[in-house]
């Protein structure tokens, strides 16, 4: 029998931000098919919870945390994966921050600084760093969680915005350059997703209406919906897949927000 294009053994994976949410849901399906994954965030305690239950279900995981706004954290994180496994075959930026929900023009220096420090910055070193043990390695995939808001402000969440469309450029940018390693870069662009991250949108009466009345599928995603795009991007069913950024939103965009 051939084996699965989504068939992840033997490879190592490391996704942030996968104590709950998407990197929660992403890491329990890349480990389901196979992959030995590096649960990462920035609590130890919350990324050895998912890792407990991945190894429940029979799967491969570990725990190790991460704060990626934190320049020393990411190099410790690179050099314990290069120590203990020799190789990165998939790195999901999927960790961010959204601190200031309110108009753009009130956005305070503390929210902009470090909304720029993890979301572009924080994946930036996240992706160079993990390329650098793909390419010694003959290659690997990065995929970098982005937004519909990186492709269509959203409303009150200006930064936040800005810098999901600066991870849709840096998505392309990186795959310019690393495509020729055996590198590729993509990024998926989730619409409205129930997680504890997302809280604001869904406690916020108006905008989650006007946005269950937009989108043509009428209900929002769960965080498994999401995963399985990762997965994809992930795997050698997106061999030939690179550069680009999937929108997983229920039809929202196409509707023009």
């Amino acid at each position: 029998m051939n084996k699965s294009p989504f068939d992840l053994s033997g490879k190592i994976a490391l996704v942030t931000g996968a104590s709950r949410g998407i990197g929660a849901a992403s890491a329990k399906l890349l480990a389901a098919h196979g992959a030995h994954v590096i649960v990462s965030s920035r609590k130890i305690a919350d990324c050895q919870t998912v890792a407990d239950e991945i190894i429940a279900e029979g799967n491969s995981a570990e725990a190790l945390a991460c704060h990626i706004g934190d320049l020393d954290q990411i190099e410790a994180t690179f050099d314990t994966i290069k120590t203990h496994h020799g190789k990165l075959d998939i790195l999901v930026n999927n960790a961010a921050t959204n601190p200031y929900f309110g108009h753009i023009l009130d956005t305070d220096l503390g929210s902009f600084q470090k909304t720029i420090d993890v979301n572009i910055r924080g994946y930036f070193l996240m992706s160079q760093a993990g390329a650098k043990l793909m390419k010694a390695n003959g290659g690997g995939a990065i995929i970098n969680t982005a937004s519909i808001n990186g492709i269509i402000p959203g409303n009150l969440q200006g930064i936040y915005s800005v810098t999901k469309a600066a991870i849709i450029s840096m998505t392309k940018a990186f795959a310019m350059e690393c495509g020729e390693f055996g590198i590729r870069v993509n990024a998926i662009a989730p619409g409205l997703t129930k997680t504890k991250f997302a809280g604001a949108l869904f406690a916020h009466d108006d905008i989650y209406k006007a946005a269950m009345q937009k989108i043509p599928m009428h209900r929002h995603a769960e965080p498994e919906e999401i995963a399985g795009t990762v997965l994809y991007l992930a795997s050698d069913a997106a061999s030939y897949t690179n550069g680009e950024c999937i929108v997983v939103d229920g039809g929202l965009t196409i509707s023009g927000l």
